[in-house]
């Protein structure tokens, strides 16, 4: 058996297993990481699986079934399989169950935790993920209620996503109208200050002083001050 307590990556592939080999387990069949492949089991991740069942004694070295997995796997009615079952994993466990007995099965994961990790000096999330497959096989043993557990990355919301594409967008929209507020002020820059005119006037000849006046008056009010 391995030194430490295993773990799996994901306990429907483990669950997966074990009701395969209880519909079918002849003595011939090798468990090994080919066989969980045809099967579709635990994709790239075999091996925790396959460690997980050797550590219960469900196969040997060689990835061939026990004879004490003959007599659990051989049981048709769910809680006789369950009971013997249980004897595989509380033998596995023997130190977890000789420190906490019964309650071993039921113990809360923040617990369990604490004790992987200190019997095998591992790191917080693989201390966790030993937990979690424990309780799992607290399950297959008809000792401990509840739906499976499975550690997961929490997705963003869609309000989440909403929100960001919304602010994105009024980013965007801001910028736009900034733009162009910085284009039109721009232009009109150089509508008021790039544009030269020249103005030619021909005075008729005799024209009084009266006839001058209007003329100049009308070149203030229609070109210098004009809008």
């Amino acid at each position: 058996m391995a030194d430490k307590h295993p773990y799996v990556l994901s306990t429907l592939h483990l669950t997966q297993l074990i009701e395969q080999l209880r519909n079918s387990f002849p003595q011939s069949l090798v468990v090994n990481a080919e066989m969980l492949q045809k099967l579709g089991i635990a994709p790239n991740n075999e091996g925790y699986v396959i460690n997980t069942v050797r550590y219960l004694g469900i196969i040997d070295e060689n990835g061939k079934k026990t004879e004490a997995t003959g007599t659990a796997f051989s049981k048709h009615e769910n809680n006789e399989f369950a009971l013997e079952f249980s004897k595989m994993v509380q033998s596995a466990y023997k130190e977890l169950f000789d420190l906490y007995g019964d309650n071993s099965w039921t113990l809360d994961k923040s617990k369990l935790i604490s004790f992987f990790r200190g019997a095998d000096h591992t790191g917080a999330n693989v201390g966790q993920r030993q937990a979690t497959t424990f309780r799992a096989l607290a399950r297959l043993s008809g000792r401990l209620e509840g739906v499976s557990e499975e550690i997961k990355n929490t997705p963003k919301s869609k309000t989440s996503t909403l929100k960001t594409s919304k602010t994105t967008f009024e980013k965007k929209e801001k910028l736009s109208k900034d733009t162009s507020k910085s284009i039109g002020k721009s232009r009109k820059s150089e509508r008021d200050f790039g544009l030269t005119v020249r103005v030619e006037i021909n005075l008729p000849a005799g024209a009084d002083k009266e006839t001058y006046d209007k003329i100049f008056q009308s070149l203030r009010e229609n070109i210098l001050n004009a809008d």
